[in-house]
């Protein structure tokens, strides 16, 4: 990931098109381990008393978990739409 992609991490997902519902859960488990490692660079930060970088990883941890949750809402959602298409056709045989 490069620096401009960890101060925004959008940046590289809208030109992306998504194939499966895999795809939603990987994304998301790459922001939440990014939003993981920003906190892990907070912490050591904070213990050297660098107030600047530790508010600059707090944020990037913070936005990488809002940006992994929605990716975990859309596997949801997609997960969910997918049940109720199976559950249509279950009706539609009986």
């Amino acid at each position: 990931m490069t620096h401009e992609q960890n101060l925004d991490p959008e940046v590289h997902e809208d030109e992306v098109e998504y194939e499966s519902l895999a795809d939603y859960h990987r994304i998301a488990a790459l922001h939440y381990s990014q939003a993981s490692k920003h906190h892990s660079l907070a912490a050591e930060a904070d213990d050297q008393g660098h107030e600047e970088a530790r508010d600059s990883h707090v944020f990037l941890a913070y936005r990488h978990k809002l940006v992994a949750n929605q990716y975990a809402e859309m596997a949801v959602i997609e997960s969910d739409e997918l049940s109720d298409e199976g559950s249509e056709d279950v009706v539609a045989a009986e």
